[in-house]
């Protein structure tokens, strides 16, 4: 109980429910519009997704600081290649945030003359760029973690692997095939919050693909990947010490508390 009232006293914590809560109304009014006599149903969880999403662009409000904050921090890290990803994708969540508010002041009527759609595919092609690059630094991370675990398994064979006569081509690429997915799999058992990370990024970057046009997809498939991609981010944010035992890789997560405004940033960096 202790557990879920710090996690709903966080911003992000109540964010995350929310975002749950608005794709499942997407995926299972995706489901039963098909089905006759569930229009009754089908428009209550239209009306309930509308609902949480206008709740959470309040929630959203004011976290362009804290996506600035965010990029001060990703210019210390000292690997180029995390370095110069996380700080164009936390520029990139910058302008986002600037355009999601610009769409809430356009929303509530505060201002006129505002193109909704203009302003609508500005924030999509932001986001879209911060998820793209920090896809590219998770498969970096990745690479690095698979890397160091090859090495650690070389030094534990006393001898070198050597192929028996008479295996094949097809034998070798089968083995190497079956090498590396499980390469991949200790890598990522190894450090838990990359995966979650990774999972995180790719369900989401599904919604700006589907609204610039890059990759059609159904309500269904959005609402598969938003709510895979909530749920991943409830682990993150309500067991923050999942942190990776590696010394040099490590998932920080940056809390400012100001009030009862919480700040849940996380930033994938090499110490």
């Amino acid at each position: 109980m202790d557990a879920f009232t710090r996690f709903t006293n966080q911003t992000q914590g109540r964010d995350r429910l929310f975002r749950t809560t608005q794709y499942t109304c997407m995926l299972l009014r995706y489901l039963l519009e098909p089905r006759a006599g569930k229009e009754k149903v089908v428009m209550k969880l239209k009306k309930l997704e509308s609902s949480v999403s206008t709740g959470r662009k309040w929630f959203r409000l004011g976290n362009v600081v804290h996506a600035i904050q965010a990029t001060q921090q990703s210019i210390h890290a000292t690997d180029l290649v995390p370095r110069l990803c996380l700080t164009l994708a936390n520029l990139n969540r910058v302008v986002y945030f600037i355009c999601d508010t610009i769409l809430w002041v356009k929303s509530v009527g505060l201002a006129s003359g505002i193109n909704k759609e203009k302003w609508r595919m500005r924030a999509a092609r932001h986001y879209y760029y911060f998820l793209l690059l920090s896809l590219v630094r998770d498969l970096y991370e990745i690479f690095l973690q698979m890397e160091q675990v090859a090495n650690d398994r070389a030094k534990k064979e006393k001898s070198p692997f050597q192929n028996p006569l008479g295996h094949s081509v097809a034998d070798e690429k089968t083995e190497w095939l079956q090498s590396f997915l499980l390469l991949l799999f200790r890598s990522l058992k190894r450090h838990p919050p990359l995966l979650l990370d990774m999972v995180k990024n790719v369900g989401d970057i599904l919604n700006p693909l589907n609204q610039l046009g890059i990759y059609k997809s159904n309500p269904g498939v959005i609402g598969l990947g938003g709510l895979v991609s909530s749920v991943a981010g409830i682990i993150i944010v309500a067991y923050p010490q999942k942190e990776t035992q590696n010394p040099t890789i490590c998932l920080e997560l940056v809390v400012a508390r100001k009030g009862e405004l919480y700040l849940g940033t996380f930033i994938l960096c090499k110490l």
